[in-house]
């Protein structure tokens, strides 16, 4: 009877909201810490990922600039041999723009579909969808050249680009539902890890002296099928994600199973993970009732600021102007005095940075406040990039400008890397709890290829019209991203889910700089067993 005297004191007049008892279980029960660290399926998953899937995405980003005037000469020639057809500069400027921008539209339209496959299929399911489409489009770069068909190219370019959003999807958030909560933001980097390092090696391999030239230009743009085909002989091996199974096909004893399989441990010494798995699964009657739709996570008035801020922090990534400066990085280190093959291992060595971070990344993650790195990141880049716009306005003004340039191109490269560049693929997985998770990533993920489209569309007009201003347009967009951040992304390190779903469900009124989750109501009491807890993971 105490007991239950004590528990109408500490709650009298209101019961605390479910999502804070699931926070204060959560903290009152701490996981086993036998389930933590790394374990060797978990550096499969995370290896092999990065390399066989990431890194054809990155491969295919920058592999088709070096080679642009040799293909170029190839359509002509087909369609001159074809169809009998000469093209104008115009008409060949215009079926460049299509053959480059329908791997974006590829990519739209493959994050969307990544939603449906990911709840339908599996998050497995989903990243084989994803291999198939790679090695198709691998084949059809291979005989481009030896069937003398434009059209074998465009199909190619689209395929993969249909592979990409699936990959930009679905494999951040299987990395992420497959690791502890103390590894999932290291997890979450391999995405972007694996893309950076796709486009350094597609750099490099783009050069003259390795498969840049007129007669190995099909073998270059295919090349990343060697990595895909590995990834499908070792996927088998791979594990489905445990909240998958639980959450959405109801299989509680494999998905128990596979999570024991996953950490390494038996089930006794994870009960404590699967304790907290256990008493989510009471609220998915209700919750899941009926399924997440792309529809329903847009209508939902308590998801508003975690979609906005999933779909800011995605197209920001591209309009921080990072393809951009990549883009332009040749001529200005040609302008410092560098030859032009020396201008192109300089750039190379930009993407070497870039790269860099992205490795560094992955043991700090852990011990990193996202929100703070975000800030960090967003503001030192619009500085960055604001520098080098007054550098290369006035580039002649003096002998050490050219310097300044390439100092800020680096040091933009460096400040992107610790924040914009990784954080923007999983910061979805952290937001979202299970249900809305495919379709609010898959929304994100859109946005992401939905801003390279708009940069690669406008970059080149706004360089023509305004020159080195364009730079200035990316540092304020970037400048009003670390605003947008400042005020209202709630920190997720070490949070489930519940608890940031809790923070943000008043939208742009939710006060995320005074957390509600940060109450130090006493719960202690309070015996779990008997109160109707709630929540999702």
């Amino acid at each position: 009877m105490e007991q239950y005297g004590e528990r109408e004191g500490l709650f009298a007049g209101e019961l605390p909201d479910k999502k804070f008892l699931e926070s204060a279980y959560a903290k009152i029960h701490p996981r086993n810490e036998n389930s933590k660290g790394w374990t060797k399926l978990l550096i499969l998953a995370g290896i092999s990922t990065t390399l066989g899937l990431s890194l054809p995405v990155g491969y295919n980003i920058g592999v088709i600039n070096s080679p642009a005037e040799i293909i170029k000469r190839f359509c002509n020639e087909s369609i001159y041999t074809r169809y009998d057809a000469v093209l104008g500069e115009s008409q060949l400027k215009f079926l460049w723009s299509a053959i480059v921008s329908i791997f974006l539209v590829g990519g739209s339209i493959g994050s969307l579909t990544g939603s449906w496959l990911a709840d339908n299929v599996g998050r497995k399911g989903a990243i084989y969808a994803s291999t198939l489409l790679s090695i198709a489009a691998g084949i059809l770069y291979l005989i481009t050249k030896s069937s003398n068909s434009v059209e074998t190219l465009v199909a190619g370019r689209l395929l993969i680009g249909l592979a990409a959003g699936l990959i930009t999807c679905s494999v951040p958030m299987y990395l992420t539902e497959l690791a502890p909560l103390e590894l999932r933001g290291s997890m979450g980097v391999f995405c972007p890890l694996g893309i950076t390092f796709g486009v350094l090696v597609a750099q490099v391999m783009s050069l003259n002296e390795i498969l840049g030239t007129e007669e190995y230009w099909p073998y270059l743009l295919s090349a990343y099928t060697v990595l895909v085909i590995l990834f499908a002989i070792i996927s088998p091996f791979l594990p489905e994600s445990p909240k998958y199974l639980l959450f959405v096909k109801n299989q509680p004893k494999e998905a128990f199973q596979t999570l024991s399989r996953i950490r390494s441990q038996p089930q006794t010494e994870l009960e404590d993970e699967i304790q907290e798995l256990q008493i989510a699964t009471r609220n998915m009657a209700d919750d899941c009732a009926e399924k997440w739709s792309i529809i329903k996570v847009l209508t939902d008035r308590t998801l508003l600021l975690p979609l906005l801020l999933v779909c800011a922090m995605q197209a920001g990534q591209q309009f921080s102007g990072i393809n951009a400066v990549f883009y332009y990085s040749v001529s200005i280190f040609k302008e410092a005095g560098l030859s032009e093959q020396n201008s192109q291992l300089a750039t190379i060595g930009a993407g070497a940075v870039n790269l860099l971070m992205g490795c560094v990344c992955i043991p700090i993650m852990p011990h990193c406040k996202r929100r703070t790195l975000m800030q960090i990141s967003c503001f030192l880049a619009a500085f960055c990039l604001l520098i080098l716009a007054l550098a290369i306005t006035y580039i002649s003004a003096s002998t050490w400008m050219p310097y300044l340039c390439i100092i800020a191109v680096l040091s933009y490269v460096l400040c992107y890397g610790i924040g914009l560049g990784p954080i923007p693929y999983f910061i979805g997985a952290e937001l979202f709890e299970v249900g809305p998770r495919p379709s609010a990533m898959a929304l994100g993920s859109m946005a992401n290829w939905g801003g390279n489209f708009l940069i690669g569309i406008s970059f080149p007009i706004l360089q023509d019209a305004i020159g080195a201003g364009s730079f200035l347009i990316f540092a304020l967009i970037t400048l009003a991203l670390f605003i947008f951040i400042r005020f209202y992304l709630p920190e997720t390190k070490g949070r489930d889910p519940s608890e940031i779903t809790l923070i943000c469900k008043h939208g742009l009124h939710s006060r995320v700089l005074d957390s509600p989750v940060n109450s130090t109501t006493t719960v202690e009491t309070l015996p779990v067993s008997e109160v109707d807890i709630k929540c999702s993971v």
